[in-house]
C-alpha cells in the first residue's frame, strides 16, 4: 500500500466526547499528555457533564475534553474545535454547534441507531444533513473494537469498554503522536486480559488509521519553540489549595 500523505499544520484543537465515565477524560489525558512529550504548546480544557450519573446515551451525561495545540504559543484551549470525535448520538448534538465550519467530525457510525438517536432527541438520523456542512468520518468503533478483541476472554460490555482506546489510537496516526508513553502507562495500570485489550485497541486504532481509506492525509505540527524557565504542573487540586491559602 503507497505510504499516506502528510500535510504540515501550525496548531488544531480537538474535541473528545462520549458519555460520562466511558473514558474521555482519561483519553483527552493520554493525548495531551502524548502532545506535551512531542514538544508541543497546549492548552487543556476538561468539560464535565450536567449530571454524572445521567441516564447514558443523553445529553445530560455527556462528557468532553478538549486540546488545543501548536507550533507557536498558546493561550487558550480554543473557542471552535477543528476536529470534534464523538462516540454516540448525545456526545454529537451536545457539541456540534461549536465546532469550525468545515471542521473535521469523527462518529462512531455504530452508536447511531434508533434507540440511541431517541435519547438524544433526534427525531431523524442527522448525519446525512452533516455530510454538506463538515469532514464527516463514519467509523464503525464498536465492530471494530470488538474484532480486535474477539479471541479474549472477555465479556462483551468489558470490550466495549475499550472503544475510548480505539479512539485515542486512530488519532495518535492522525496527528502522529508517540503511542509507546500510553503504552507504558497501560503496563503499569492493567494486569491479564483487561491490559491486553487496552494495547491491543490502541494499536489496532493506529493500523486502522494506516490503512483505511476514510483518511487519506494524517498531520504533523512541529514542535514548538518553548522559553526557557521554570515549569510546573499544577493540578485543579493543587490549584484550589493554593486559592485557599491565599
Amino acid at each position: 500500500m503507497p505510504h499516506k500523505r502528510v500535510e504540515e499544520i501550525q496548531r488544531v484543537a480537538i474535541r473528545f466526547s462520549r458519555d460520562s465515565g466511558d473514558g474521555m477524560q482519561l483519553t483527552g489525558t493520554k493525548f495531551t499528555e502524548s502532545t506535551g512529550l512531542a514538544g508541543n504548546d497546549l492548552s487543556t480544557l476538561p468539560d464535565f457533564p450536567a449530571e454524572i450519573r445521567a441516564p447514558a446515551g443523553t445529553l445530560a451525561g455527556v462528557s468532553g475534553f478538549q486540546i488545543h495545540f501548536s507550533s507557536t504559543d498558546v493561550r487558550t484551549p480554543a473557542d471552535q474545535p477543528d476536529v470534534l470525535v464523538a462516540l454516540n448520538p448525545a456526545a454529537l448534538r451536545a457539541n456540534i454547534r461549536d465546532v469550525r465550519p468545515s471542521g473535521m467530525v469523527i462518529v462512531n457510525s455504530d452508536a447511531f441507531n434508533q434507540k440511541s438517536l431517541q435519547r438524544a432527541g433526534y427525531a431523524d438520523d442527522p448525519l446525512p444533513a452533516l455530510r454538506d456542512r463538515v469532514q464527516l468520518v463514519e467509523i464503525p468503533f464498536t465492530r471494530l473494537n470488538r474484532e480486535a478483541l474477539s479471541d479474549l476472554n472477555l465479556s462483551q460490555r468489558a470490550a466495549d469498554r475499550s472503544k475510548n482506546f480505539f479512539a485515542l489510537g486512530l488519532m495518535y496516526w492522525l496527528y502522529n503522536r508517540p503511542v509507546e508513553p500510553t503504552l507504558r502507562w497501560l503496563e503499569t495500570r492493567f494486569r491479564g486480559p483487561v491490559l491486553e485489550a487496552n494495547v491491543r485497541v490502541v494499536k489496532a486504532g493506529h493500523a486502522f488509521g494506516e490503512t483505511t481509506d476514510l483518511l487519506p492525509v494524517s498531520f504533523v505540527v512541529p514542535p514548538a519553540k518553548i522559553e526557557p524557565g521554570v515549569y510546573r504542573n499544577i493540578t485543579g487540586n493543587t490549584a484550589l489549595a493554593w486559592g485557599i491559602v491565599a
